[in-house]
């Protein structure tokens, strides 16, 4: 017997739907597979700014989830001792990573214990996706023979676009040694000094108020707390090129200090905290 149009199209669909399905095509294999879980790379690396300036334990909020997924990997890999899977980037965590990174041959900036792109993607292999990610970028000239990053080199644009001025560079990013009273925090990337030369009391703060409302920690340096000029620091929250004293920098900058030895209060223009990628988004 002949069918209708109609009921032979539907015959036909039919059957298709059952030879793909026990076919064991990708659509059928993901019927069957449950999904990874996600991994938000910007909160798992806020996280490593954060906690290990504060005591051991005390997770981020919004970062715990993502923080254990990484744990459980790095404890599974015999890196990481039970009982510190705990949901705080830590610094017995940081420590781990960086010997993550180091079996996988990395070396300086790529083992500082910073989740980078390449590494979390590696370690999440058949556990965890990553989503949110992160990238400092390549290093690009910042004029005068300093560098930076690509991703440091968009967030200055866009604070002299709030400001309505240029910035000057005093000094760039990736300078080992280079100023031994920076402490270090520009031996990595997104760091920067930038002069205030011209500048008065409330032409200052504005700089570092725009460099802040981008994803800056950036303070306002004064004679008086140090061996240097007036100029203003900043340091690119959540790149994963920073040195290890910017990342404490950093991290100080959410806990309300002023990122110097002392851990003052912070002294610089009160703005909401927000990363770049969070700045984008806003």
């Amino acid at each position: 017997m002949k069918l209708p149009a109609c009921a032979a199209a539907l015959v036909a669909a039919a059957l298709l739907a059952s030879l793909t399905a026990s076919s064991g095509t990708p659509a059928a294999q993901a019927a069957g597979v449950r999904a990874l879980p996600s991994v938000n790379m910007e909160a798992l690396v806020k996280a490593a700014q954060i906690d290990p300036r504060r005591p051991e334990g005390t997770p981020t909020p919004g970062a715990k989830a993502s923080v254990l997924l990484v744990e459980k990997a790095l404890r599974d890999r015999k890196l990481l001792d039970e009982k510190w899977v705990d949901g705080s980037c830590g610094t017995k965590t940081i420590t781990a990573y960086a010997r993550y990174q180091k079996s996988l041959g990395y070396t300086g900036l790529d083992a500082n214990g910073m989740p980078g792109r390449t590494s979390l993607a590696k370690l999440g292999a058949g556990r965890f996706t990553v989503t949110h990610v992160i990238a400092p970028g390549s290093r690009v000239s910042a004029g005068g023979g300093l560098v930076v990053n690509t991703r440091t080199r968009s967030m200055l644009t866009e604070a002299e676009r709030l400001l309505g001025r240029d910035l000057v560079l005093e000094q760039g990013s990736y300078n080992p040694g280079g100023d031994p009273t920076s402490a270090g925090t520009h031996d990595g990337g997104g760091v920067v000094d930038i002069s205030v030369k011209g500048m008065d009391a409330s032409a200052r703060e504005a700089a570092a108020r725009a460099l802040r409302r981008v994803g800056f920690a950036a303070w306002v340096r004064s004679p008086r707390q140090g061996d240097w000029p007036w100029h203003i620091h900043a340091a690119a929250i959540s790149d994963t090129d920073l040195s290890a004293p910017a990342q404490h920098q950093t991290g100080d900058y959410y806990l309300g200090r002023n990122g110097l030895a002392d851990r003052g209060p912070d002294d610089g223009p009160k703005v909401a905290i927000r990363t770049w990628e969070e700045y984008q988004r806003r």
